[in-house]
């Protein structure tokens, strides 16, 4: 009767296990299939992210920004930019329209990050 308890405990550990593991799977994979049908539906929402702007000419005038997901991912981003550009480049924190995980345009920038 001894085994039997055993395999018994150690199939409802792994049934609890493969449930864990599948719940976090699903809240990771959430927030990524939300973007992927936000771009799709072309859904524009408004919010705060981190981004890699590059500002060209005399005065300096915004080109291009790109989205970016950490405040380090960014600032290798910009050393890696600036070695291969004339450009002057900064990352900051900004307030911008965003479709999916992408900047479509920039409404303020709220904080220049270093």
């Amino acid at each position: 009767m001894g085994k039997i308890k055993i395999i018994f405990f150690i199939i409802i550990a792994f049934v609890i296990y493969k449930g864990v593991v599948a719940f976090k799977n699903f809240e990771i994979g959430v927030s990524d299939r939300v973007a992927e049908i936000e771009e799709l539906a072309d859904f524009e929402k408004e919010g705060e992210v981190i981004g890699l702007m590059m500002y060209l000419g005399d005065p300096p005038e915004l080109k291009e920004h790109f989205f970016t997901e950490s405040r380090s991912k960014c600032l290798e981003l910009k050393e890696f930019a600036e070695e291969n550009s004339n450009a002057y480049y900064e990352c900051a924190k900004v307030n911008a329209v965003l479709k999916g995980k992408k900047i479509v345009s920039v409404i303020e920038e709220l904080e220049v990050l270093e």
